[in-house]
């Protein structure tokens, strides 16, 4: 069997960190798609997905992303049955996130919302090795070989 989802879209708000009686981090938030087609002479539908995240990717949701924040999510659907305030049957579909990504740049983040979105600053830089950054191609060694390459 089979149950993936990947979406990527907007938060429709500010994430909320709860936490269940058990001292599990839960986060409950709606992520706002454009459908990928658009029928002759109407405008782009939106679809508005619910997606919850548990523990550390809870914890990590509500650090680093706010409202309008693009995200990308990867997890699987979810089904379930409750009884509402009045008595009525209703089901929820969502997604239950296992990963979840940046999608905007930093830099494109900070000219939209005033140098306030909070990327880790915390996270290693990638680094290029020395002899590429800095080096020519004097740097590199010709190597002879004997192997038949098909290119």
């Amino acid at each position: 069997m089979l149950n993936v989802a990947v979406v990527v879209g907007r938060l429709t708000a500010d994430p909320e960190l709860r936490y269940t009686p058990n001292n599990v981090a839960v986060l409950s938030f709606t992520v706002a798609c454009g459908r990928s087609y658009v029928k002759a002479g109407a405008e782009r539908q939106t679809d508005f997905i619910d997606v919850v995240a548990w523990r550390s990717t809870a914890e990590f949701i509500s650090k680093y992303f706010r409202k309008g924040n693009q995200i990308a999510v990867q997890g699987s659907i979810q089904t379930r049955s409750y009884t509402d305030s009045q008595g009525n049957k209703r089901k929820a579909v969502e997604i239950v996130a296992d990963n979840v990504h940046f999608v905007d740049s930093k830099a494109s983040q900070n000219s939209q919302s005033g140098n306030s979105y909070p990327y880790p600053t915390d996270a290693p830089a990638v680094q290029e090795p020395s002899s590429f950054t800095s080096g020519s191609v004097d740097d590199f060694a010709e190597v002879e070989s004997d192997l038949d390459v098909p290119f």
